[in-house]
């Protein structure tokens, strides 16, 4: 990323735009004037955009300090909590040599469906879906895709209860 995109990333995305001065309700309009698909969403302060190759849909609700590493892009459905501190990682590397392990970038997108729960400090890996209305246990570290209305929980992430109530 060039110094110039980095700086107007830092500046308006993650200074301006994600402080405490910017009313929750209203910080979804600022960050769509910005470049960003956010929908009637209730984004809390402090929260980390990689850039603005991500998309939130209406009526989710994104807590205090979660990060979107948004390299490989992120998609993310209406009606969703997401708890403190999440992290949504879409970029890796290619395993490398002896002298370097971190090799080649890499990267890879997420799809958060509609109604999804994820608690508090959970971390979502590069290429993972969660399908509509799943839930993921706080602290999981979610490395594979998770079905829909189902609860997944641990390091990594696995299935825990199948299905979870619909209504």
């Amino acid at each position: 990323m060039g110094i110039l995109k980095t700086l107007v990333r830092d500046i308006i995305l993650n200074t301006a735009l994600s402080s405490v001065l910017i009313p929750i309700p209203l910080r979804w309009r600022f960050y769509r004037i910005a470049g960003m698909k956010v929908d009637r969403a209730l984004i809390c302060p402090n929260v980390w955009f990689g850039n603005r190759n991500i998309s939130i849909g209406s009526g989710t609700f994104v807590n205090y300090r979660c990060v979107f590493n948004t390299a490989g892009g992120i998609i993310i459905g209406d009606n969703c909590d997401i708890a403190m501190d999440v992290s949504f990682v879409t970029s890796t590397h290619e395993m490398g040599g002896p002298k370097r392990r971190a090799g080649s970038p890499a990267s890879a997108p997420i799809h958060v469906g509609n109604g999804v729960w994820i608690g508090a400090r959970a971390i979502i890996l590069p290429g993972v879906t969660i399908g509509d209305g799943a839930v993921i246990a706080a602290g999981s570290v979610v490395t594979r895709d998770c079905q829909p209305n189902n609860l997944y929980a641990g390091v990594p992430a696995k299935l825990i209860d199948s299905p979870l109530p619909v209504a």
